[in-house]
């Protein structure tokens, strides 16, 4: 082997340790990482998208059911899928903010179209409704486990970014902070819808 090559694997090995020691492999690593989370929470979300047509179909069917409910489902489901989430949505805060208020928005809807469902009794009794609102709360609870995995994926990420000396690593290869959902949506998805039963059409017969 020529002195030349000899030098250029020298040279070779030394960046390779040199980028392993600060930070850019784990760099690659945790930015899939936070990838694939996203990926799943889009999923979950979509998921739930795709429930909507038939859950509000269904209500539709049944007589005097609140049409406020439902026009407030159409329109944040409208809201929450006309929002790009491609990729670069990670890159943006104000974007990302505006995806997780739209999503907020449906999950709130969707809370109080369950809520008022209760006091229909012919709603109680249909099978498909019933089977509807199964699929809507599996999917709820799996949109949460994704957000989550999500949540600490971005805090691994973004640990990485601030610290020293791996934060050199993130100036110089544009490693940039990815914004996360908050607490506060959190606790607002937890907070249950309040609805004024007594301003409610009254619920039709059961049949």
């Amino acid at each position: 082997m020529s002195i030349a090559r000899r030098l250029v694997l020298a040279l070779a090995l030394a960046a390779t340790f040199a980028l392993g020691g600060c930070g850019y492999n784990e760099f690659q690593r945790l930015d899939e990482q936070t990838k694939a989370a996203w990926s799943e929470v889009l999923n979950q979300y979509q998921r739930r998208a795709d429930l909507v047509p038939n859950l509000v179909a269904t209500v539709k069917g049944e007589a005097g059911f609140e049409q406020e409910t439902l026009t407030r489902v159409v329109e944040a489901r409208a809201r929450a899928t006309g929002i790009q989430a491609t990729p670069e949505l990670l890159a943006n805060p104000e974007a990302f903010a505006r995806f997780q208020q739209a999503q907020g928005e449906l999950s709130g809807a969707l809370a109080r179209l369950l809520v008022v469902a209760e006091n229909y009794p012919s709603l109680q009794a249909n099978q498909g409704f019933q089977d509807l609102r199964v699929q809507l709360e599996g999917t709820e609870n799996r949109i949460t486990v994704a957000r989550n995995r999500y949540i600490k994926a971005v805090q691994e990420y973004n640990v990485l970014v601030r610290q020293f000396p791996s934060n050199l690593t993130a100036m110089a290869f544009r490693y940039d902070v990815k914004p996360s959902f908050t607490v506060r949506d959190e606790t607002q998805l937890a907070t249950p819808p309040t609805v004024d039963f007594g301003k409610a059409p009254a619920p039709a017969a059961s049949r």
